[in-house]
């Protein structure tokens, strides 16, 4: 049953005593921790002190538990598709490391990723890759048709952000995932910017590997990551990371002849980051129990909020106004009479939480702000002079 407003209002306050200190406008950036998360981490630490691995089982069932979640969460066909680890970064990476290159392919992305959706692809130019970067605001062309019109004979895979980091720009990643399978294309998408604030299905958009640490939207702990591949990827992708956990019999250390596990856990190298998974699965039940869409729909009624106050206002410009900007959690403005560092600075003094980015201040509320909250800080913001 869902809540009705009155009660979700009351769950909020309750899960998010950051409200008592600041304004927190920086989810696109680091999170705060909802209370349960807190709780369970600190109950987890709690028990690992006092008793050692005696559950240890019990955790186990806890790490299979959040796979299942996750798999639900994002619409994967199956558990065996979802491996946890460590952040975004190490997901591209297994991604670029282990795809069957060959010399002569292309990679494109757009000219607004973040480095952890650059970097990597670029790394891959000594094998003859050449990563291309697509401007995503051309005339006359939607952010979409502009990627699609750049595919190419030689493109193999399209990776991308679902949100931009300092514009907001938010893709259809189903027309994409459209485009990329009518083109034998295979589709990454870096969902760090996307996943608990909006909703993805990982089957109706096509999507073929998907990554997103906890931290963000997914207000779960740093140092833990949802990873999806596509089952029939699987196989095809390189390991370049060995360890006692990614083999079929993990359980079994003993044995001396071994082979990567037939699911996604062939990508965990390593003992399980068990603190980690039992913070970001408590986070994740906070979100279940909101329900996704609700969330979306209070999230994007914020963006719509920032930008009417923001275009009535005397001293703030957005900076990014087109459609495809208006529909994250992500809003950058400017000031018309001190630099981004400046206003930065004072509002952080005045205890509201944001990042500059862009060229300018990005606040990026969640679904426990207030309207009351978000215009405070906007006319704070509005007011300031140097």
């Amino acid at each position: 049953m869902s809540l009705t407003e009155v009660e979700l209002d009351s769950l909020l306050t309750y899960e998010f005593p950051v409200r008592n200190n600041l304004i927190y406008l920086n989810h696109a950036a680091v999170s705060p921790l909802p209370r349960r998360c807190g709780d369970t981490v600190k109950s987890f630490v709690d028990e690992y002190v006092h008793l050692g691995t005696k559950n240890y089982l019990e955790w186990s069932e806890h790490a299979d538990q959040l796979h299942a979640d996750l798999a639900i969460f994002i619409n994967a066909s199956s558990t065996d598709e979802i491996a946890l680890l460590k952040n975004t970064s190490e997901g591209i990476s297994v991604v670029a490391m282990g795809f069957p290159w060959v010399s002569g392919d292309t990679v494109l992305s757009s000219n607004e990723e973040f480095p952890s959706n650059r970097i990597p692809w670029q790394a891959l130019a000594d094998q003859g890759v050449q990563f291309k970067e697509i401007p995503l605001r051309q005339a006359g062309k939607s952010p979409e048709q502009a990627l699609i019109d750049a595919m190419e004979d030689t493109t193999r895979m399209l990776a991308i952000s679902a949100v931009q980091y300092a514009s907001g720009l938010r893709l259809d990643l189903e027309t994409l995932g459209k485009a990329c399978l009518e083109r034998d294309i295979a589709f990454c998408v870096d969902a760090i910017q996307i996943l608990g604030a909006l909703p993805v299905d990982v089957e109706a958009a096509n999507i073929d590997f998907l990554m997103a640490d906890s931290h963000k939207w997914l207000l779960g702990p740093e140092g833990i990551a949802l990873f999806y591949c596509r089952k029939k990827w699987q196989g095809m992708i390189n390991l370049f990371q060995y360890g006692w956990h990614m083999t079929e019999n993990y359980g079994d250390f003993d044995i001396k002849t071994w082979r990567p596990a037939a699911s996604s856990r062939r990508f965990e190298c390593g003992t399980p980051n068990i603190l980690g998974i039992r913070g970001f699965a408590a986070s994740l039940s906070l979100i279940n129990d909101i329900g996704i869409e609700r969330i979306e729909r209070r999230i994007l009624g914020h963006t719509e909020l920032m930008h009417e106050f923001i275009v009535k206002s005397s001293n703030l410009d957005a900076i990014y106004t087109d459609k495809a900007s208006m529909k994250s959690g992500i809003v950058t403005f400017r000031h018309h009479n001190c630099p981004a560092p400046q206003l930065f600075k004072y509002l952080r003094e005045q205890n509201i939480m944001c990042a500059e980015r862009g060229g300018g201040v990005r606040f990026s509320p969640h679904v426990y702000n207030t309207d009351e909250e978000i215009i405070n800080a906007l006319i704070i913001a509005n007011d300031f002079s140097n």
